[in-house]
């Protein structure tokens, strides 16, 4: 058997090529947009890939199920309550998928959507003991699937909560401690609120120390797995509904296009969102009078689409020779409408004095003496819940990053804001949102909460 693991950092996100060795035949789970990994791997073993199979419709990111259909004519595979526009072959509980001596056993898994499926993998068909299973959102490493992504497409978290606990405790759970548990998500993902970074665990595992996994009423286990989750990103409810429809494919021949200023600039005076990817500290040093910063070194396409709407033209300021990754990961969310990208921004920028902007920052020592002056700002916290709850800036409002762009109304306009989050990164994104929202005195704060911890104590007057 070859069994493969494929891990998307970006977005926590894991997919999966299994095959035949001796067949040939190959299936893939849970791809992402840009399959070449995937083709390069088959041609690379001589693999054929007859199958796509999806766990369930996801949110977080744009599967690569049409993609890879196109290219090797694979057929598509979802659960049995799956409704799309495309063909698919829907798989029933207990179903089995030969690629020769090595076989899929699908289980219906529902709970963080109504049509989740896992996957049981045997090495050998007379196996006694699976290799693994393929959980997809419903059971990760130190978490379940959160059952209140689909809360406005009619499915209650409560309602899934129910079926996640039958899916849980009386389906994963029945399996042998020793099968391996494959996720498609891991740290880092909205899916949940509690995944670990590991990448693969056992039943067994689980069972011990996973929190939703130990014995207890189905009462109890709906409470607990609806309490306490993020913020989800406004574009997961797009995803969601676009991995059901035919849509245009992802074209890695087509790359982006080359701006020149004044292209660019009319990009911009057009409506298109500039999105700078550029770290925190180059964008404050300039950067265009109303791009919004996303930096690339992190979760940028998650980050992304917590900014910027599926149906606005987004044009690109980039790291240098960064370009085409920029678009690639902003098509993993199904942004595609990416009008191009500026050449050669250092270059240019110099030209674009008018245009330039620097972004007000502050250390946590100036934010405090600030804060005891005569007129205060008001402080953002822009950061989760559970993080808020480990402690905040007295006074200051908190919105998550993933609620900011519809709540900008919610935020005071008659005094300056300071922007902050735990370390630096999300405040910028929220800071550059807000003035590109109009907001005109907006500074973010430096390292975050962490470094208004690490002040020393104020002395007593």
């Amino acid at each position: 058997m070859f069994f493969a693991q494929y891990y998307l950092d970006c977005l926590s996100q894991a997919s999966y090529m299994i095959a035949d060795e001796t067949t040939g035949r190959a299936v893939v789970v849970d791809p992402r947009r840009d399959v070449s990994e995937y083709l390069t791997d088959a041609a690379t073993h001589g693999f054929t890939i007859e199958a796509v199979l999806n766990t369930h419709f996801h949110a977080d990111f744009l599967a690569g199920h049409l993609e890879l259909a196109d290219r090797t004519g694979a057929w598509i595979g979802y659960g049995q309550r799956a409704e799309t526009e495309y063909p698919i072959r829907k798989l029933s509980d207990g179903e089995r998928i030969s690629l020769g001596d090595v076989q899929l056993q699908i289980l219906e898994t529902p709970g963080h959507t109504p049509e989740s499926i896992s996957i049981l993998v045997h090495e050998h068909a007379d196996d006694t003991l699976p290799y693994g299973v393929l959980t997809g959102d419903a059971l990760f490493i130190g978490d379940v699937g959160r059952p209140d992504l689909l809360a406005s497409l009619g499915a209650t978290a409560d309602e899934l909560g129910r079926m996640l606990y039958d899916t849980i405790q009386n389906k994963l759970m029945a399996l042998p401690d020793a099968v391996r548990v494959f996720p498609a998500h891991g740290a880092g993902s909205a899916c949940g609120k509690n995944l670990s970074t590991r990448r693969q665990s056992t039943i067994g595992e689980q069972r011990a120390t996973n929190y939703a996994c130990r014995p207890m009423s189905e009462e109890n286990f709906v409470e607990l797995v609806t309490a306490g989750q993020p913020s989800a990103p406004a574009y997961f409810v797009y995803d969601a509904i676009l991995n059901r429809k035919e849509h245009s494919l992802f074209d890695t021949a087509n790359p982006p296009r080359p701006l020149s200023t004044e292209e660019f600039l009319e990009h911009g005076a057009a409506g298109a969102v500039v999105v700078d990817a550029r770290s925190p500290q180059d964008f404050a040093t300039g950067h265009l009078n109303g791009s919004v910063n996303v930096p690339a070194d992190g979760r940028f396409a998650e980050q992304a689409g917590m900014v910027v709407a599926p149906e606005q033209e987004v044009v690109v300021v980039a790291p240098q020779d960064r370009e085409e990754e920029i678009v690639t990961r902003l098509a993993r969310i199904g942004f595609d409408k990416v009008g191009g990208y500026l050449r050669e921004p250092e270059g240019a920028f110099p030209t674009l004095a008018d245009e330039l902007r620097q972004a007000g920052r502050l250390t946590a020592d100036e934010l405090r003496r600030a804060l005891d002056g005569d007129e205060p700002p008001l402080v953002l916290d822009v950061r989760d819940t559970a993080e808020r709850e480990e402690g905040f800036i007295e006074g200051s409002l908190h919105i998550p990053l993933p609620e900011l762009a519809r709540r900008v109304d919610e935020i005071p306009a008659d005094r300056p804001l300071v922007v902050h989050c735990a370390g630096g990164h999300r405040s910028s994104i929220a800071a550059s949102l807000l003035r590109h929202k109009g907001r005109t005195d907006v500074s973010d704060l430096l390292g975050g909460y962490g470094a208004w911890l690490a002040q020393p104590a104020p002395a007593d007057a």
